[in-house]
Protein backbone atom coordinates (compact mmCIF):
# COMPACT_ATOMS: atom_id res chain seq x y z
CA UNK A 1 0.00 0.00 0.00
CA UNK A 2 1.40 3.34 -1.02
CA UNK A 3 0.80 6.73 -2.61
CA UNK A 4 0.97 6.81 -6.39
CA UNK A 5 2.02 9.66 -8.62
CA UNK A 6 0.57 9.21 -12.10
CA UNK A 7 2.04 11.29 -14.90
CA UNK A 8 3.47 11.08 -18.42
CA UNK A 9 6.06 12.78 -20.63
CA UNK A 10 3.32 13.70 -23.14
CA UNK A 11 2.17 16.46 -20.78
CA UNK A 12 5.29 18.37 -21.82
CA UNK A 13 4.12 18.26 -25.45
CA UNK A 14 0.89 20.16 -24.82
CA UNK A 15 2.15 23.49 -26.18
CA UNK A 16 0.05 26.50 -25.23
CA UNK A 17 2.47 29.20 -26.41
CA UNK A 18 5.21 31.20 -24.72
CA UNK A 19 2.84 33.66 -23.07
CA UNK A 20 0.48 31.12 -21.57
CA UNK A 21 0.42 30.55 -17.77
CA UNK A 22 -0.64 26.90 -18.16
CA UNK A 23 2.71 25.81 -19.58
CA UNK A 24 4.86 22.67 -19.63
CA UNK A 25 7.24 24.11 -17.05
CA UNK A 26 4.54 23.45 -14.45
CA UNK A 27 5.23 19.72 -14.78
CA UNK A 28 8.96 20.27 -14.39
CA UNK A 29 8.52 22.43 -11.30
CA UNK A 30 6.45 19.74 -9.59
CA UNK A 31 8.83 16.98 -10.67
CA UNK A 32 11.72 18.86 -9.14
CA UNK A 33 9.81 19.51 -5.92
CA UNK A 34 8.98 15.82 -5.56
CA UNK A 35 12.51 14.60 -6.33
CA UNK A 36 13.92 15.03 -2.82
CA UNK A 37 14.59 12.23 -0.35
CA UNK A 38 11.38 12.79 1.60
CA UNK A 39 9.42 11.53 -1.43
CA UNK A 40 11.44 8.35 -1.88
CA UNK A 41 8.37 6.22 -1.11
CA UNK A 42 6.25 7.93 -3.77
CA UNK A 43 5.66 5.45 -6.58
CA UNK A 44 5.49 7.03 -10.04
CA UNK A 45 3.65 5.28 -12.89
CA UNK A 46 2.80 6.30 -16.45
CA UNK A 47 -0.68 7.54 -17.30
CA UNK A 48 -2.56 5.41 -19.84
CA UNK A 49 -4.74 6.77 -22.62
CA UNK A 50 -8.40 7.17 -21.75
CA UNK A 51 -10.78 5.52 -24.21
CA UNK A 52 -13.66 7.30 -25.94
CA UNK A 53 -16.08 5.18 -23.90
CA UNK A 54 -14.49 6.24 -20.62
CA UNK A 55 -14.50 9.93 -21.49
CA UNK A 56 -18.06 9.71 -22.80
CA UNK A 57 -19.44 8.92 -19.37
CA UNK A 58 -18.96 12.61 -18.55
CA UNK A 59 -19.06 14.16 -22.05
CA UNK A 60 -21.19 13.33 -25.10
CA UNK A 61 -19.42 11.14 -27.65
CA UNK A 62 -20.15 13.82 -30.26
CA UNK A 63 -18.10 16.28 -28.20
CA UNK A 64 -15.20 13.81 -27.98
CA UNK A 65 -15.27 13.29 -31.75
CA UNK A 66 -15.51 17.02 -32.50
CA UNK A 67 -12.60 17.82 -30.19
CA UNK A 68 -10.49 15.13 -31.83
CA UNK A 69 -11.21 16.57 -35.28
CA UNK A 70 -10.21 20.05 -34.13
CA UNK A 71 -6.71 19.01 -33.06
CA UNK A 72 -4.18 20.80 -35.29
CA UNK A 73 -1.54 19.05 -37.35
CA UNK A 74 1.13 21.71 -36.93
CA UNK A 75 0.07 25.07 -35.54
CA UNK A 76 -1.40 26.27 -32.26
CA UNK A 77 -5.11 27.10 -32.29
CA UNK A 78 -7.65 28.36 -29.75
CA UNK A 79 -10.78 26.35 -29.07
CA UNK A 80 -12.73 29.19 -27.49
CA UNK A 81 -11.47 32.42 -29.10
CA UNK A 82 -9.51 32.92 -25.92
CA UNK A 83 -6.93 31.06 -23.88
CA UNK A 84 -7.85 27.38 -24.37
CA UNK A 85 -4.98 26.61 -26.71
CA UNK A 86 -4.17 23.27 -28.35
CA UNK A 87 -1.17 22.07 -30.31
CA UNK A 88 -0.27 18.83 -32.12
CA UNK A 89 0.67 17.28 -28.79
CA UNK A 90 -2.48 18.28 -26.94
CA UNK A 91 -4.76 15.37 -27.89
CA UNK A 92 -2.52 12.70 -26.40
CA UNK A 93 -1.97 14.85 -23.31
CA UNK A 94 -5.72 15.31 -22.81
CA UNK A 95 -6.40 11.60 -23.18
CA UNK A 96 -3.61 10.74 -20.75
CA UNK A 97 -4.76 13.37 -18.25
CA UNK A 98 -8.18 11.72 -18.13
CA UNK A 99 -6.51 8.31 -18.26
CA UNK A 100 -4.39 9.16 -15.22
CA UNK A 101 -7.47 9.96 -13.16
CA UNK A 102 -9.16 6.75 -14.30
CA UNK A 103 -6.08 4.65 -13.48
CA UNK A 104 -5.85 6.31 -10.06
CA UNK A 105 -9.46 5.35 -9.35
CA UNK A 106 -8.76 1.76 -10.38
CA UNK A 107 -5.75 1.46 -8.07
CA UNK A 108 -7.40 3.11 -5.07
CA UNK A 109 -10.79 1.42 -5.40
CA UNK A 110 -9.15 -2.00 -5.74
CA UNK A 111 -6.96 -1.42 -2.69
CA UNK A 112 -3.63 -1.48 -4.49
CA UNK A 113 -2.82 2.07 -3.37
CA UNK A 114 -3.81 4.14 -0.36
CA UNK A 115 -4.26 7.26 -2.46
CA UNK A 116 -2.96 8.86 -5.64
CA UNK A 117 -1.86 12.19 -7.07
CA UNK A 118 -2.29 12.80 -10.81
CA UNK A 119 0.37 15.20 -12.08
CA UNK A 120 -1.36 16.08 -15.32
CA UNK A 121 -2.13 18.77 -17.83
CA UNK A 122 -4.29 20.09 -19.37
CA UNK A 123 -6.40 20.64 -16.25
CA UNK A 124 -10.08 19.77 -16.31
CA UNK A 125 -12.51 21.46 -13.94
CA UNK A 126 -13.66 24.18 -16.37
CA UNK A 127 -14.55 21.68 -19.12
CA UNK A 128 -18.34 21.63 -19.28
CA UNK A 129 -20.60 18.89 -20.64
CA UNK A 130 -19.79 19.76 -24.28
CA UNK A 131 -17.55 22.81 -24.07
CA UNK A 132 -13.79 23.28 -23.71
CA UNK A 133 -12.81 26.42 -21.79
CA UNK A 134 -10.47 27.84 -19.19
CA UNK A 135 -7.44 25.80 -20.38
CA UNK A 136 -9.49 22.58 -20.01
CA UNK A 137 -10.49 19.99 -22.64
CA UNK A 138 -11.89 17.01 -20.69
CA UNK A 139 -13.14 17.17 -17.11
CA UNK A 140 -10.66 14.72 -15.61
CA UNK A 141 -12.25 14.61 -12.16
CA UNK A 142 -15.76 14.05 -13.53
CA UNK A 143 -14.56 11.34 -15.91
CA UNK A 144 -12.92 9.61 -12.95
CA UNK A 145 -16.03 9.94 -10.80
CA UNK A 146 -18.33 8.32 -13.35
CA UNK A 147 -15.73 5.61 -13.94
CA UNK A 148 -15.80 4.81 -10.21
CA UNK A 149 -19.54 4.28 -10.43
CA UNK A 150 -19.60 2.35 -13.70
CA UNK A 151 -16.67 0.03 -13.05
CA UNK A 152 -16.26 -0.19 -9.29
CA UNK A 153 -19.83 0.11 -8.09
CA UNK A 154 -19.36 3.29 -6.10
CA UNK A 155 -22.79 4.58 -5.11
CA UNK A 156 -21.74 8.13 -4.23
CA UNK A 157 -18.65 10.05 -5.32
CA UNK A 158 -17.51 13.47 -4.14
CA UNK A 159 -15.26 16.02 -5.82
CA UNK A 160 -13.84 18.76 -3.59
CA UNK A 161 -12.15 21.64 -5.38
CA UNK A 162 -9.80 24.18 -3.74
CA UNK A 163 -8.58 25.85 -6.94
CA UNK A 164 -8.58 29.66 -7.13
CA UNK A 165 -11.29 29.45 -9.80
CA UNK A 166 -14.68 27.82 -9.50
CA UNK A 167 -15.02 24.50 -11.29
CA UNK A 168 -18.02 25.46 -13.40
CA UNK A 169 -17.58 22.36 -15.55
CA UNK A 170 -17.70 19.87 -12.71
CA UNK A 171 -20.69 21.67 -11.19
CA UNK A 172 -22.56 21.62 -14.51
CA UNK A 173 -21.83 17.95 -15.15
CA UNK A 174 -22.92 16.93 -11.63
CA UNK A 175 -25.93 19.27 -11.38
CA UNK A 176 -28.57 16.63 -12.18
CA UNK A 177 -26.77 13.66 -10.58
CA UNK A 178 -27.72 13.33 -6.89
CA UNK A 179 -25.19 10.55 -6.36
CA UNK A 180 -22.41 12.99 -7.25
CA UNK A 181 -21.31 15.78 -4.91
CA UNK A 182 -19.27 18.87 -5.79
CA UNK A 183 -17.90 21.40 -3.31
CA UNK A 184 -15.64 24.38 -3.98
CA UNK A 185 -13.82 27.26 -2.37
CA UNK A 186 -12.73 29.90 -4.90
CA UNK A 187 -12.25 33.63 -5.34
CA UNK A 188 -15.40 35.43 -6.40
CA UNK A 189 -15.97 37.51 -8.47
CA UNK A 190 -13.46 35.98 -10.86
CA UNK A 191 -13.46 33.80 -13.96
CA UNK A 192 -15.65 31.88 -14.78
CA UNK A 193 -18.27 33.88 -12.84
CA UNK A 194 -20.06 30.88 -11.30
CA UNK A 195 -19.94 29.43 -7.80
CA UNK A 196 -22.37 31.51 -5.75
CA UNK A 197 -23.71 30.08 -2.50
CA UNK A 198 -27.21 29.81 -4.00
CA UNK A 199 -25.97 27.37 -6.68
CA UNK A 200 -26.83 24.10 -4.96
CA UNK A 201 -27.64 21.59 -7.67
CA UNK A 202 -30.91 19.88 -8.45
CA UNK A 203 -30.92 17.93 -5.18
CA UNK A 204 -28.65 20.04 -2.97
CA UNK A 205 -25.57 18.11 -4.08
CA UNK A 206 -23.49 21.26 -4.73
CA UNK A 207 -21.80 23.30 -1.98
CA UNK A 208 -20.01 26.54 -2.81
CA UNK A 209 -18.09 28.65 -0.30
CA UNK A 210 -16.78 31.64 -2.27
CA UNK A 211 -13.96 33.79 -0.93
CA UNK A 212 -13.24 37.48 -1.54
CA UNK A 213 -10.11 39.00 -3.02
CA UNK A 214 -7.63 39.46 -0.20
CA UNK A 215 -8.88 36.52 1.86
CA UNK A 216 -6.22 34.25 3.27
CA UNK A 217 -5.70 31.29 5.57
CA UNK A 218 -8.33 32.17 8.17
CA UNK A 219 -11.16 32.65 5.67
CA UNK A 220 -10.13 29.61 3.63
CA UNK A 221 -10.06 27.36 6.67
CA UNK A 222 -13.35 28.72 7.97
CA UNK A 223 -15.01 28.03 4.60
CA UNK A 224 -13.91 24.42 4.83
CA UNK A 225 -14.82 23.96 8.48
CA UNK A 226 -18.25 25.57 8.24
CA UNK A 227 -19.43 24.62 4.73
CA UNK A 228 -17.33 22.14 2.77
CA UNK A 229 -16.42 19.49 5.33
CA UNK A 230 -19.90 19.20 6.92
CA UNK A 231 -21.49 18.90 3.48
CA UNK A 232 -18.93 16.30 2.44
CA UNK A 233 -19.58 14.23 5.55
CA UNK A 234 -23.32 14.39 4.92
CA UNK A 235 -22.87 13.08 1.37
CA UNK A 236 -20.90 10.09 2.75
CA UNK A 237 -19.04 9.28 -0.47
CA UNK A 238 -17.52 5.94 -1.39
CA UNK A 239 -14.63 7.82 -3.02
CA UNK A 240 -13.24 11.33 -2.62
CA UNK A 241 -11.64 13.06 -5.61
CA UNK A 242 -9.74 16.29 -5.02
CA UNK A 243 -9.54 18.92 -7.74
CA UNK A 244 -6.21 20.19 -6.48
CA UNK A 245 -5.54 23.69 -7.75
CA UNK A 246 -2.78 25.74 -6.15
CA UNK A 247 -3.41 29.13 -7.73
CA UNK A 248 -4.95 30.47 -4.53
CA UNK A 249 -1.40 30.87 -3.25
CA UNK A 250 -0.46 34.45 -2.41
CA UNK A 251 2.35 34.32 -5.01
CA UNK A 252 0.14 33.24 -7.90
CA UNK A 253 -0.25 35.80 -10.71
CA UNK A 254 -3.85 34.96 -11.66
CA UNK A 255 -5.69 35.75 -8.45
CA UNK A 256 -5.85 37.70 -5.23
CA UNK A 257 -6.09 35.13 -2.46
CA UNK A 258 -3.35 34.86 0.14
CA UNK A 259 -3.01 31.16 0.85
CA UNK A 260 0.28 29.71 2.07
CA UNK A 261 2.04 26.39 1.55
CA UNK A 262 0.79 25.18 4.93
CA UNK A 263 -2.83 25.77 3.96
CA UNK A 264 -2.54 23.03 1.34
CA UNK A 265 -1.14 20.58 3.88
CA UNK A 266 -3.94 21.54 6.28
CA UNK A 267 -6.79 21.13 3.78
CA UNK A 268 -5.35 17.85 2.50
CA UNK A 269 -5.28 16.46 6.05
CA UNK A 270 -8.83 17.60 6.70
CA UNK A 271 -10.05 15.89 3.55
CA UNK A 272 -8.14 12.72 4.41
CA UNK A 273 -9.78 12.72 7.83
CA UNK A 274 -13.25 12.80 6.29
CA UNK A 275 -12.25 10.13 3.77
CA UNK A 276 -11.17 7.89 6.64
CA UNK A 277 -14.53 8.40 8.33
CA UNK A 278 -16.69 7.92 5.26
CA UNK A 279 -14.91 5.91 2.55
CA UNK A 280 -12.02 3.94 3.97
CA UNK A 281 -9.53 6.68 3.19
CA UNK A 282 -9.97 6.37 -0.57
CA UNK A 283 -8.62 9.61 -2.09
CA UNK A 284 -7.62 10.51 -5.65
CA UNK A 285 -6.11 13.95 -6.25
CA UNK A 286 -6.06 15.49 -9.73
CA UNK A 287 -3.97 18.58 -10.50
CA UNK A 288 -5.82 21.67 -11.66
CA UNK A 289 -4.27 25.18 -11.54
CA UNK A 290 -1.20 26.83 -10.02
CA UNK A 291 0.92 29.20 -12.11
CA UNK A 292 3.75 30.58 -9.98
CA UNK A 293 6.29 27.81 -10.50
CA UNK A 294 8.06 28.09 -7.15
CA UNK A 295 4.83 28.30 -5.16
CA UNK A 296 3.31 25.48 -7.21
CA UNK A 297 6.23 23.17 -6.45
CA UNK A 298 6.19 23.89 -2.72
CA UNK A 299 2.40 23.65 -2.43
CA UNK A 300 2.20 20.36 -4.30
CA UNK A 301 5.01 19.02 -2.14
CA UNK A 302 3.00 19.90 0.99
CA UNK A 303 -0.08 18.25 -0.51
CA UNK A 304 1.67 15.06 -1.59
CA UNK A 305 3.63 14.71 1.63
CA UNK A 306 0.33 14.76 3.51
CA UNK A 307 -1.02 12.06 1.22
CA UNK A 308 2.11 9.97 1.86
CA UNK A 309 1.69 10.29 5.61
CA UNK A 310 -2.02 9.43 5.56
CA UNK A 311 -1.55 5.85 6.76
Amino acid sequence: MTTLQITHSSFLNHDTGEWHPERPERMKAIEQALSTARFQNLITVEAPLATPEQVSRAHPRAYFDLLEKKQPASELISLDEGDTIVSPGSWEAALRAAGAAIYAVDEVMQGRANNAFCRVRPPGHHAEIAKAMGFCLFNNAAVAAFHAQAVHGAERVAVVDFDLHHGNGTQAIFWHHPSMFYASTHQMPLFPGTGGITERGETGNIANAPLRAGDGSAQFREAFESVILPSLRAHAPDLLIISAGFDGHRSDPLGNLNLLDDDYAWVTQKLIDVARERCGGRVVSVLEGGYDLAALGRSVAAHVQTLLEAF
